[in-house]
């Protein structure tokens, strides 16, 4: 089933057409579909289409039923503004971290405002208010804008809070914002995510060749020593993922912005030896049972001290 979706996936991002039919069919699904389901009955489909069982949410144990839960019952305001990519930079200046911003060119509420005549030849969209929502320009004169704006059209249009509830997203004002094109000294760009519970940077995942045929997502501990498990993808050991030179500037700031979190994960990028902020992710991967082998689900599960709840479901959700 993973092989059919992964397949599927892969010819959709690889077909601009089907990639607008498809975030179309993703924002008709969720006005015509999703809305007749509360919360709990949302988050037990879209857990069971993935993994075919239902997630514990009374009693969760594993680090994908601790996700849903905290969906469900742990709603702080914070949050909010910390997903959403262009409110965050409030956040991380408030943190005093305002040095590792990339550059915004621009925000967009509207297609009709955006004019590629204006902006250098390389440069990144994002929808702010949504996840995987990227396009990266290495050359603007290459790019099918006549496909692609109605594609972020698209975004703009769309609400990633109703398939998996991720709650911070419901009422999240939709807007792109456009940032300065980064890479590293080998003309590429490599991600670092810090996996932080309860305020604590525990591992990190690290991201080379994505979008190619040998695409390592390999977990390092904080002394960068190999993990024995992956997230989605199947670990690769014998690809070798340098050690970041400012690792230890990442773990610290992970520190000190997670601290306000039971979990988050602070997603980071390293440019000259400097980490660059990327964005602050909650629910990764909505939280779904995706850790290869699968049970360092119940083993990272335990890492996770769940809050007291601040939220009550209605009578009919429980």
């Amino acid at each position: 089933m993973k092989k059919v979706r992964d397949y599927l996936v892969k010819i959709k991002n690889t077909n601009l057409w089907l990639l607008l039919l498809w975030n179309e069919w993703q924002r008709y699904k969720g006005i015509k579909n999703l809305k007749k389901w509360n919360d709990v009955e949302a988050i037990n489909n879209l857990y069971f289409n993935f993994s075919g069982k239902y997630p514990n949410i009374k009693n969760p144990q594993t680090f994908s039923e601790k996700q849903q839960w905290l969906k469900l019952y742990y709603h702080n305001p914070l949050m909010i503004q910390c997903a959403d990519k262009i409110e965050v930079r409030n956040f991380i200046t408030a943190k005093g971290y305002a040095h590792i911003l990339n550059k915004v060119l621009a925000t967009y509420t509207s297609i009709k405002e955006f004019n590629v005549n204006v902006l250098p030849n390389k440069f990144v969209l994002k929808a702010s208010h949504g996840s995987g929502w990227n396009l990266i320009v290495k050359d603007k004169t290459t790019v099918n804008w006549f496909v692609w704006k109605k594609i972020m059209n698209s975004w703009l249009k769309n609400n990633i809070f109703w398939p998996g509830r991720e709650w911070p997203y419901k009422h999240m004002k939709q807007r792109i914002v456009c940032e300065a094109y980064l890479e590293d000294e080998s003309g590429l760009l490599m991600d670092y995510k810090v996996f932080c519970f309860n305020g604590t940077p525990t591992f990190i995942q690290a991201n080379k060749g994505r979008d190619t045929k040998k695409h390592a997502q390999n977990f390092y501990d904080k002394n960068w020593e190999l993990l024995p498990f992956g997230k989605d993808l199947t670990p690769l050991p014998e690809v070798h993922i340098p050690k970041p030179v400012s690792l230890d500037k990442m773990v610290t700031i992970a520190s000190d912005l997670s601290q306000d979190f039971p979990f988050v994960r602070v997603d980071f990028y390293e440019v000259n030896g400097n980490p660059i902020f990327g964005e602050l992710t909650f629910f990764p991967k909505s939280g779904l049972p995706d850790f290869i082998p699968i049970e360092y689900d119940i083993k990272i599960g335990k890492m996770l001290n769940l809050p007291k709840a601040t939220n009550t479901l209605n009578e009919s959700e429980r």
